[in-house]
């Protein structure tokens, strides 16, 4: 009989990853899409976790999808993504509207749905 675990533990903490940050520089919310830039050079990561992310985000995927698909915490995702943003590696984008009965776009709320029923 064995001990072994079936799957090996992360080696590093989430906490680690955002050199114990645990509020983003700029809060995005869990819909805004995340996309990233297309002439962006590969050595701009600190991290495989970045690289990841930058990988994902080849396409637009919101906030919550990625956490979701590379499997870390989201408080950890936003900080990581807030930072990928100020280096200029993804775009995020958010529903900007100064109006407070304005209501997100339908096509977005069925991607969210969608994205959230195919985890």
């Amino acid at each position: 009989m064995s001990n072994a675990s079936p799957e090996p533990l992360p080696l590093v903490r989430p906490y680690a990853l955002t050199g114990g940050r645990t509020k983003p520089k700029r809060d995005y919310p869990l819909e805004a899409l995340v996309k990233t830039d297309p002439d962006l050079e590969t050595g701009s990561f600190r991290s495989p976790e970045e690289s990841a992310i930058a990988e994902l985000c080849a396409e637009s995927r919101s906030v919550a999808e990625v956490a979701a698909l590379i499997k870390l915490p989201l408080g950890v995702v936003r900080v990581l993504i807030s930072d990928l943003a100020d280096r200029g590696v993804v775009q995020v984008h958010t529903l900007a509207s100064a109006d407070s009965d304005s209501r997100p776009d339908a096509a977005l709320l069925e991607r969210v749905l969608s994205g959230l029923r195919n985890l």
